[in-house]
């Protein structure tokens, strides 16, 4: 089932938050599908579809629509990491084009910050009855020493250097500075991301996203609906999703599953990577924007590192802005997901209601971009591809 000019994004919120010490996460969800309702113009009421990931609590939907007093008559619960929330969009517009639900809300929230769970540096212990658990368990595998390993292979491999996966930090740095809700607001330099503490070798501290409290949400619409009211028409033309993992063993650490659901997302769209004015690319740690550029088309397998350190990626300097509220690397990255912030900032870039530093000029189509799960071992990849009508 195609879904181009199925559905609409409607509504569109990012908690202000960055730590919520007295707030459950329960009350978070409540707080972000109340702002994305506010902002689409429409009332809880008017929700039939619901769409939530793994950040969820309780049993996902089914506990979120009993929490918000929702009446729907489709839930989803996709979990696929950071990526869960791109595909919910596209899931969303598909259950729409199927005359499952008309209005849909998907929402993200977390607390890693005041609970005190940083996701990137503590063993990976994750469910024991999952079939990897036994052989990757004794080696306490942690999310950055999986995202390590992708860089240091990628220097091995390409010649990429740590003075270019900076680059991309400095890019985040450059936008969030005009984001007031930024965790991370001041500009930073190459020399002080290859400075930063070393933290699995060769990622520095700077190198790595943010941890913050928070969430979002989005309101998916039919398009007849989405054009009564009164904001701005953003629509779904292209989608795609991916697994990728392990492969029985013929691992390849330089490339992602983008290199499957990019080329989906934009045979539905019809277009090519140069048509794209805006990305939003999940940023966990730089190498995986890196990684996933080249992926996606916009550079060449191996050029990713060059691509960046040319400063492309900072807006109104470069041929593609990129993550122009700071990203995960430098503004929000809650509850270890950040596809949903992704979407979140295309969505406003489309609009043109981006801060006026950091607008890109004549924003016609975006794409928004995650991975969830580890990127070193295994991951679902989600794209996603926008256009201002």
């Amino acid at each position: 089932m195609t879904i181009k000019n199925k559905a609409y994004i409607a509504g569109a919120f990012e908690h202000p938050t960055r730590h919520a010490p007295d707030k459950s996460v329960a009350q978070l969800h409540a707080e972000v599908a109340r702002g994305a309702l506010e902002d689409a113009g429409l009332t809880k009421n008017d929700i039939d579809g619901y769409f939530c990931g793994g950040d969820a609590p309780g049993t996902g939907p089914l506990s979120m629509v009993d929490y918000m007093n929702l009446k729907v008559r489709h839930v989803d619960s996709t979990n696929i990491g950071g990526s869960s929330y791109i595909a919910h969009v596209a899931h969303a517009a598909e259950a729409i084009a199927a005359g499952k639900c008309n209005v849909a809300l998907i929402t993200l929230a977390g607390r890693p910050r005041s609970e005190g769970t940083a996701g990137g540096v503590p063993p990976r212990t994750d469910n024991p009855v999952q079939p990897d658990f036994a052989w990757e368990q004794p080696f306490g595998l942690a999310t950055v020493n999986a995202y390590g390993l992708c860089a240091m292979r990628h220097m091995h491999e390409f010649g990429t250097t740590a003075e270019q996966f900076a680059w991309v930090k400095v890019a985040a740095s450059h936008h969030a500075q005009h984001n007031p809700n930024a965790v991370l607001r001041d500009l930073v330099t190459v020399e002080q991301v290859v400075k930063s503490p070393m933290i699995s070798d060769p990622i520095h501290r700077l190198d790595c996203c943010v941890i913050s409290d928070g969430g979002g949400a989005l309101i998916v619409a039919r398009p007849e609906i989405a054009k009564n009211l009164k904001r701005p028409l953003v629509k779904v033309i292209g989608a795609g999703e991916a697994p990728k993992h392990q492969m029985g063993g013929n691992v390849d650490l330089t490339y992602s599953a983008a290199v499957w659901s990019g080329p989906t997302a934009f045979a539905e769209a019809g277009i090519k990577p140069a048509d794209v004015k805006y990305v939003s690319v999940y940023d966990s740690f730089t190498v995986t924007v890196v990684i996933q550029l080249e992926d996606l088309g916009f550079c060449a397998k191996g050029k990713g590192g060059p691509f960046v350190a040319d400063g492309n990626l900072i807006s109104g300097q470069g041929k593609l802005p990129f993550n122009t509220d700071g990203g995960g690397l430098c503004n929000n990255h809650p509850a270890h997901r950040g596809g949903m912030t992704k979407v979140i900032e295309a969505v406003r870039q489309l609009r043109g209601e981006a801060h006026p530093a950091v607008q890109v000029k004549n924003c016609d189509i975006a794409l928004a971009h995650g991975t969830g799960g580890l990127l070193g071992t295994r991951h679902g990849a989600a794209t996603l591809i926008l256009e201002r009508e």
